[in-house]
Protein backbone atom coordinates (compact mmCIF):
# COMPACT_ATOMS: atom_id res chain seq x y z
CA UNK A 1 0.00 0.00 0.00
CA UNK A 2 2.81 2.48 0.85
CA UNK A 3 6.46 2.32 0.32
CA UNK A 4 9.56 5.14 1.27
CA UNK A 5 13.21 4.77 0.19
CA UNK A 6 15.76 6.69 2.30
CA UNK A 7 12.64 9.55 2.31
CA UNK A 8 13.87 12.94 4.01
CA UNK A 9 12.43 16.26 4.66
CA UNK A 10 14.26 18.76 5.88
CA UNK A 11 13.27 22.04 6.99
CA UNK A 12 16.06 25.38 7.85
CA UNK A 13 16.42 24.05 11.64
CA UNK A 14 14.56 20.75 11.65
CA UNK A 15 14.75 17.54 9.84
CA UNK A 16 10.84 16.52 10.25
CA UNK A 17 12.22 12.49 8.56
CA UNK A 18 15.94 11.40 7.99
CA UNK A 19 15.99 8.37 5.56
CA UNK A 20 12.88 6.90 6.37
CA UNK A 21 12.35 3.65 4.24
CA UNK A 22 9.50 1.49 4.88
CA UNK A 23 6.94 -0.80 3.32
CA UNK A 24 3.27 -0.89 4.27
CA UNK A 25 0.96 -3.74 3.55
CA UNK A 26 -2.66 -3.71 3.47
CA UNK A 27 -4.77 -3.77 6.93
CA UNK A 28 -4.94 -1.25 9.98
CA UNK A 29 -0.76 0.13 10.45
CA UNK A 30 -0.09 2.56 12.95
CA UNK A 31 2.21 4.77 12.92
CA UNK A 32 3.64 6.16 16.51
CA UNK A 33 6.18 8.52 17.84
CA UNK A 34 5.90 11.31 19.74
CA UNK A 35 4.73 15.01 18.73
CA UNK A 36 7.00 16.28 16.62
CA UNK A 37 8.45 12.67 15.43
CA UNK A 38 7.61 13.58 11.90
CA UNK A 39 4.09 11.80 11.60
CA UNK A 40 2.04 14.45 10.03
CA UNK A 41 4.63 15.37 7.68
CA UNK A 42 4.91 11.73 6.17
CA UNK A 43 0.98 11.99 5.66
CA UNK A 44 1.30 15.28 3.73
CA UNK A 45 4.21 13.62 1.46
CA UNK A 46 2.80 10.47 0.52
CA UNK A 47 -0.68 12.91 -0.27
CA UNK A 48 1.24 14.88 -2.29
CA UNK A 49 1.14 18.03 -0.50
CA UNK A 50 4.66 18.47 0.25
CA UNK A 51 7.76 17.73 -1.65
CA UNK A 52 10.53 15.33 0.12
CA UNK A 53 13.67 16.75 0.60
CA UNK A 54 15.08 13.81 -0.82
CA UNK A 55 14.71 9.91 -1.36
CA UNK A 56 10.93 8.47 -2.93
CA UNK A 57 7.63 6.78 -1.97
CA UNK A 58 4.85 5.15 -3.69
CA UNK A 59 1.37 4.88 -2.34
CA UNK A 60 -0.70 2.33 -4.14
CA UNK A 61 1.83 1.86 -6.22
CA UNK A 62 2.09 5.48 -7.71
CA UNK A 63 4.73 8.16 -7.06
CA UNK A 64 3.58 10.66 -4.64
CA UNK A 65 6.26 13.44 -6.56
CA UNK A 66 4.02 12.93 -9.78
CA UNK A 67 0.80 11.24 -8.98
CA UNK A 68 -0.50 13.31 -6.33
CA UNK A 69 -3.84 13.64 -8.04
CA UNK A 70 -4.37 10.37 -8.46
CA UNK A 71 -2.98 9.42 -4.84
CA UNK A 72 -5.78 11.79 -3.87
CA UNK A 73 -8.57 10.13 -5.40
CA UNK A 74 -8.07 7.09 -4.16
CA UNK A 75 -6.83 7.22 -0.69
CA UNK A 76 -8.85 9.30 2.20
CA UNK A 77 -7.36 11.65 4.67
CA UNK A 78 -8.50 12.82 8.15
CA UNK A 79 -6.55 15.79 9.46
CA UNK A 80 -5.64 16.12 12.60
CA UNK A 81 -7.00 19.73 12.93
CA UNK A 82 -9.96 21.19 13.63
CA UNK A 83 -10.48 21.97 9.90
CA UNK A 84 -14.85 21.53 9.21
CA UNK A 85 -16.80 24.47 8.76
CA UNK A 86 -19.61 25.54 12.01
CA UNK A 87 -22.53 27.00 9.81
CA UNK A 88 -23.30 23.49 7.51
CA UNK A 89 -24.76 20.60 8.24
CA UNK A 90 -22.47 17.30 8.20
CA UNK A 91 -24.57 16.01 5.36
CA UNK A 92 -23.70 18.92 3.44
CA UNK A 93 -20.54 18.86 3.76
CA UNK A 94 -19.71 15.32 3.65
CA UNK A 95 -21.95 15.69 0.03
CA UNK A 96 -19.59 18.61 -0.84
CA UNK A 97 -16.59 16.18 -0.32
CA UNK A 98 -17.74 12.96 -2.19
CA UNK A 99 -18.75 15.50 -5.05
CA UNK A 100 -14.97 16.89 -4.86
CA UNK A 101 -13.89 13.08 -5.22
CA UNK A 102 -15.75 12.67 -8.47
CA UNK A 103 -18.73 11.16 -7.08
CA UNK A 104 -22.24 12.34 -9.33
CA UNK A 105 -24.87 14.01 -6.79
CA UNK A 106 -27.11 11.12 -6.84
CA UNK A 107 -24.56 8.82 -5.88
CA UNK A 108 -22.97 11.37 -3.49
CA UNK A 109 -25.83 11.71 -1.78
CA UNK A 110 -26.06 7.92 -1.15
CA UNK A 111 -23.15 7.28 -0.42
CA UNK A 112 -23.18 10.26 2.43
CA UNK A 113 -25.90 8.41 4.06
CA UNK A 114 -24.83 5.45 4.19
CA UNK A 115 -21.23 6.46 5.51
CA UNK A 116 -23.18 8.82 8.26
CA UNK A 117 -24.55 5.99 9.41
CA UNK A 118 -22.00 3.96 9.51
CA UNK A 119 -20.09 6.19 12.02
CA UNK A 120 -23.32 7.13 14.18
CA UNK A 121 -24.24 10.53 13.15
CA UNK A 122 -26.88 9.33 10.94
CA UNK A 123 -29.71 11.18 13.74
CA UNK A 124 -27.98 13.85 13.78
CA UNK A 125 -26.89 14.72 10.13
CA UNK A 126 -28.82 17.52 9.12
CA UNK A 127 -27.53 19.47 12.75
CA UNK A 128 -24.95 22.55 11.59
CA UNK A 129 -21.28 21.02 12.58
CA UNK A 130 -20.82 23.96 14.97
CA UNK A 131 -23.08 22.30 17.61
CA UNK A 132 -21.18 19.17 17.28
CA UNK A 133 -19.25 17.42 20.61
CA UNK A 134 -15.50 17.20 19.86
CA UNK A 135 -16.44 13.21 19.38
CA UNK A 136 -18.82 14.13 16.36
CA UNK A 137 -16.93 16.61 14.93
CA UNK A 138 -13.88 13.47 14.64
CA UNK A 139 -16.35 11.31 13.38
CA UNK A 140 -17.71 13.91 10.52
CA UNK A 141 -14.28 13.92 9.68
CA UNK A 142 -13.62 10.38 9.01
CA UNK A 143 -17.20 10.19 7.08
CA UNK A 144 -15.75 12.29 4.60
CA UNK A 145 -12.35 10.40 4.61
CA UNK A 146 -14.37 7.45 3.39
CA UNK A 147 -17.56 8.78 1.64
CA UNK A 148 -15.84 7.89 -1.91
CA UNK A 149 -15.04 4.40 -1.15
CA UNK A 150 -11.22 5.04 -1.09
CA UNK A 151 -8.29 1.77 -0.84
CA UNK A 152 -6.45 3.58 1.63
CA UNK A 153 -7.45 6.02 4.54
CA UNK A 154 -4.67 8.27 6.22
CA UNK A 155 -6.03 9.04 9.73
CA UNK A 156 -4.00 12.02 11.71
CA UNK A 157 -4.68 11.51 15.63
CA UNK A 158 -8.28 10.32 14.91
CA UNK A 159 -8.61 10.05 18.83
CA UNK A 160 -6.97 13.68 19.39
CA UNK A 161 -10.00 15.28 22.34
CA UNK A 162 -11.77 12.09 22.88
CA UNK A 163 -12.96 11.20 26.26
CA UNK A 164 -11.95 7.45 27.30
CA UNK A 165 -15.11 6.43 25.63
CA UNK A 166 -14.81 8.35 22.84
CA UNK A 167 -11.70 7.07 21.91
CA UNK A 168 -12.78 3.22 22.19
CA UNK A 169 -15.97 3.76 20.08
CA UNK A 170 -13.41 5.88 17.48
CA UNK A 171 -10.71 2.97 17.80
CA UNK A 172 -13.77 0.56 16.89
CA UNK A 173 -14.77 2.25 13.74
CA UNK A 174 -11.51 2.60 12.36
CA UNK A 175 -11.12 -1.46 13.31
CA UNK A 176 -14.55 -2.11 11.19
CA UNK A 177 -13.28 0.18 8.19
CA UNK A 178 -10.91 -2.63 7.66
CA UNK A 179 -12.90 -5.69 8.57
CA UNK A 180 -16.00 -4.89 6.81
CA UNK A 181 -15.37 -2.80 4.01
CA UNK A 182 -11.60 -3.93 3.51
CA UNK A 183 -10.52 -0.39 3.19
CA UNK A 184 -6.78 -0.19 4.41
CA UNK A 185 -5.52 2.19 7.05
CA UNK A 186 -2.61 4.01 8.63
CA UNK A 187 -3.21 5.59 11.40
CA UNK A 188 -1.05 7.81 13.64
CA UNK A 189 -0.98 8.15 17.54
CA UNK A 190 1.13 9.12 19.92
CA UNK A 191 -0.24 6.31 22.34
CA UNK A 192 0.93 2.93 22.16
CA UNK A 193 -1.72 1.40 23.86
CA UNK A 194 -4.52 2.63 21.39
CA UNK A 195 -2.35 1.26 18.60
CA UNK A 196 -1.90 -2.30 20.36
CA UNK A 197 -5.67 -2.91 20.41
CA UNK A 198 -6.64 -2.03 17.05
CA UNK A 199 -3.77 -2.46 14.41
CA UNK A 200 -2.14 -5.37 12.37
CA UNK A 201 1.49 -3.52 12.06
CA UNK A 202 2.94 -1.02 13.94
CA UNK A 203 5.30 1.57 12.84
CA UNK A 204 7.53 3.41 15.21
CA UNK A 205 9.62 6.73 14.52
CA UNK A 206 11.32 9.09 16.46
CA UNK A 207 13.31 12.18 15.47
CA UNK A 208 12.33 11.26 12.11
CA UNK A 209 14.25 8.30 11.96
CA UNK A 210 12.73 4.60 12.04
CA UNK A 211 12.83 3.10 15.14
CA UNK A 212 10.97 -0.37 14.21
CA UNK A 213 7.99 -2.26 11.93
CA UNK A 214 6.73 -5.17 13.05
CA UNK A 215 3.56 -7.00 12.97
CA UNK A 216 1.73 -6.15 16.29
CA UNK A 217 2.38 -9.99 17.56
CA UNK A 218 5.60 -9.63 17.04
CA UNK A 219 5.72 -6.63 20.03
CA UNK A 220 3.57 -8.47 21.97
CA UNK A 221 5.24 -12.30 22.48
CA UNK A 222 3.57 -14.57 25.32
CA UNK A 223 6.24 -14.16 28.27
CA UNK A 224 7.27 -16.80 30.77
CA UNK A 225 5.71 -14.71 33.21
CA UNK A 226 2.41 -15.57 34.52
CA UNK A 227 -0.27 -13.29 36.13
CA UNK A 228 -1.93 -15.00 39.29
CA UNK A 229 -5.09 -13.32 40.48
CA UNK A 230 -6.52 -14.24 43.67
CA UNK A 231 -9.55 -13.66 46.35
CA UNK A 232 -9.14 -12.87 50.32
CA UNK A 233 -10.35 -14.99 52.57
CA UNK A 234 -11.63 -14.86 56.57
CA UNK A 235 -8.35 -16.29 57.82
CA UNK A 236 -6.25 -14.26 55.25
CA UNK A 237 -8.07 -10.87 54.63
CA UNK A 238 -5.25 -9.28 52.52
CA UNK A 239 -4.85 -13.28 49.78
CA UNK A 240 -2.56 -11.21 47.89
CA UNK A 241 0.10 -10.46 50.38
CA UNK A 242 -0.08 -13.75 51.90
CA UNK A 243 0.56 -15.43 48.83
CA UNK A 244 3.23 -13.53 47.67
CA UNK A 245 4.96 -14.02 51.28
CA UNK A 246 4.19 -17.93 50.66
CA UNK A 247 5.46 -18.26 47.44
CA UNK A 248 8.65 -16.23 47.54
CA UNK A 249 9.58 -18.55 50.68
CA UNK A 250 9.00 -21.64 48.25
CA UNK A 251 11.86 -20.13 46.39
CA UNK A 252 9.37 -18.57 43.35
CA UNK A 253 10.56 -15.45 41.38
CA UNK A 254 8.42 -12.65 41.28
CA UNK A 255 8.32 -9.69 39.83
CA UNK A 256 7.12 -6.12 40.73
CA UNK A 257 4.36 -4.12 39.15
CA UNK A 258 0.99 -5.15 38.04
CA UNK A 259 -0.79 -6.22 34.90
CA UNK A 260 -1.82 -2.45 33.51
CA UNK A 261 -5.79 -1.86 32.49
CA UNK A 262 -7.51 -5.03 34.19
CA UNK A 263 -9.85 -5.03 37.00
CA UNK A 264 -8.62 -5.55 40.17
CA UNK A 265 -4.64 -5.00 38.73
CA UNK A 266 -3.78 -4.35 42.55
CA UNK A 267 -4.41 -7.78 43.66
CA UNK A 268 -2.15 -9.98 40.78
CA UNK A 269 0.85 -10.85 41.02
CA UNK A 270 3.41 -11.05 38.51
CA UNK A 271 5.22 -14.51 38.85
CA UNK A 272 8.35 -16.56 36.67
CA UNK A 273 7.46 -19.30 35.13
CA UNK A 274 10.16 -22.04 35.49
CA UNK A 275 8.12 -24.98 33.98
CA UNK A 276 5.22 -26.60 34.27
CA UNK A 277 6.41 -27.51 38.29
CA UNK A 278 5.44 -23.22 38.57
CA UNK A 279 1.64 -23.48 37.68
CA UNK A 280 1.59 -26.84 40.31
CA UNK A 281 3.31 -25.09 42.76
CA UNK A 282 0.61 -21.57 42.28
CA UNK A 283 -1.98 -24.05 42.13
CA UNK A 284 -1.28 -25.86 45.74
CA UNK A 285 0.11 -23.12 47.59
CA UNK A 286 -3.57 -21.05 46.79
CA UNK A 287 -5.40 -24.41 48.05
CA UNK A 288 -3.33 -24.55 51.08
CA UNK A 289 -3.93 -21.55 52.56
CA UNK A 290 -7.93 -21.43 51.53
CA UNK A 291 -7.71 -18.50 48.73
CA UNK A 292 -9.47 -18.77 45.82
CA UNK A 293 -8.17 -18.91 42.40
CA UNK A 294 -9.88 -16.20 40.08
CA UNK A 295 -6.91 -16.59 37.29
CA UNK A 296 -3.42 -18.00 36.34
CA UNK A 297 -2.53 -17.55 33.01
CA UNK A 298 0.62 -16.35 30.81
CA UNK A 299 0.76 -12.55 30.10
CA UNK A 300 1.73 -10.83 26.90
CA UNK A 301 4.29 -8.20 26.89
CA UNK A 302 2.79 -4.55 26.30
CA UNK A 303 3.81 -2.67 23.47
CA UNK A 304 4.96 0.44 25.68
CA UNK A 305 7.15 -2.41 28.01
CA UNK A 306 8.90 -3.40 24.89
CA UNK A 307 9.90 0.31 24.23
CA UNK A 308 10.94 0.77 27.84
CA UNK A 309 12.90 -2.63 27.61
CA UNK A 310 14.57 -1.43 24.11
CA UNK A 311 14.90 2.16 25.59
CA UNK A 312 17.18 1.43 28.60
CA UNK A 313 19.13 -1.22 26.23
CA UNK A 314 20.01 1.44 23.90
CA UNK A 315 20.96 3.61 26.86
CA UNK A 316 23.47 0.85 28.60
CA UNK A 317 25.07 0.67 24.71
CA UNK A 318 25.96 4.67 24.24
CA UNK A 319 29.80 4.23 24.51
CA UNK A 320 30.93 6.78 27.41
CA UNK A 321 34.44 8.53 27.53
Amino acid sequence: MIATESLSKRFPRVTALDRLSLDIGPGVTGLVGANGAGKSTMIKILLGLSPATEGRAEVLGLDVATSGAQIRERVGYMPEHDCLPPDVSATEFVVHMARMSGLPATAARERTADTLRHVGLYEERYRPIGGYSTGMKQRVKLAQALVHDPQLVLLDEPTNGLDPVGRDEMLGLIRRVWTEFGISVLVTSHLLGELERTCDHVVVIDGGRLLRSSSTSDFTQITTTLAVEVTDSDTHPDGTATLRAALAAAGVTLHEGVEDGLPGAGHILLVEAAGEETYDLVRDTVADLGLGLVRMEQRRHHIAEVFRAEGSQEQQEVPTR
